[in-house]
């Protein structure tokens, strides 16, 4: 293709929704809000949806943001996105959930883990607050493995491999994400206090960390079936999630 020149309504259009992020390691592009509503437990409720690229360098010229898209081959790795909720930006309280992308759970709504649940029930939850937002996160799939790995730790677990042992088993840490791309885009679109969340410690210390102010955390427990009863005692034995007492049942093998 040859260069893409947009007209100047239409470069003008594209300007007002992008937001450069600049860190030491280059920026990030955040184009939003978009309207995006929402089949939400049967009820449709309209978002604001944004999505981000990080790059390695900056450029600030929007038409030469624009005319490299073509060539940059996005779709073949992911880029992240947040939904955002109410008056995110200037409400006293807000609550929001960091969401590692799981192609299995979140799409095909597999038995074996949680996160399919957590997904809609977070975005409930913030609806039903009135004000947040919801980041899924691309390259987190299977904590950082991505999903083709992930499909041998599942073939592993068949086999008796609990999922920290899959994981490592393949040479992989327990959980090597990383949340400082999302973390930077939930400073740009909001500076007070947010509540997470989460079951996970680590997100928790990683806001905390970068001196985001914190004003609680929510639990997410629910869906608990003999599916996936193994994983989420593994959660909590063996990865530090933090426990509500009673919501997982005792640990029982599953094959």
């Amino acid at each position: 293709m040859g260069e893409v020149q947009l007209n100047p309504k239409g470069l003008s259009v594209l300007e007002d929704k992008i937001q450069i992020i600049k860190s030491g390691e280059g920026a990030i592009y955040l184009v939003g809000p978009i309207r995006l509503p929402v089949n939400l437990n049967g009820e449709t409720v309209v978002f604001q949806w944004y999505s981000w690229l990080k790059s390695d360098e900056i450029i600030e010229d929007y038409q030469g943001v624009i005319s490299k898209l073509s060539s940059a081959n996005l779709a073949e790795y992911q880029q992240s996105s947040v939904l955002v909720y109410g008056d995110f930006e200037y409400e006293d309280e807000a609550m929001i959930r960091m969401h590692s992308i799981c192609h299995t759970g979140d799409i095909f709504g597999s038995k074996r883990c949680d996160c399919g649940y957590q997904l809609k029930q977070s975005m409930k939850m913030i609806v039903e607050h009135g004000a947040g937002a919801l980041f899924y996160l691309a390259n987190h799939e299977g904590r950082g493995i991505g999903l083709f790995s992930k499909a041998m730790a599942y073939i592993l677990q068949e086999s008796g491999h609990d999922t920290v042992e899959a994981n490592e088993a393949l040479g992989f840490a327990d959980d090597t994400r990383n949340y400082d791309e999302a973390i930077q885009v939930l400073k740009a679109l909001r500076t007070k206090p947010v509540t997470l969340i989460t079951n996970n410690p680590k997100k928790l210390d990683a806001l905390r960390a970068s001196g985001l102010p914190v004003s609680g955390r929510t639990p997410l427990w629910g869906d608990v079936s003999e599916y996936n009863e193994q994983y989420l005692r593994t959660k909590i034995k063996k990865s530090g999630h933090m426990e509500v007492e009673g919501t997982v049942p005792a640990t029982r093998r599953v094959m």
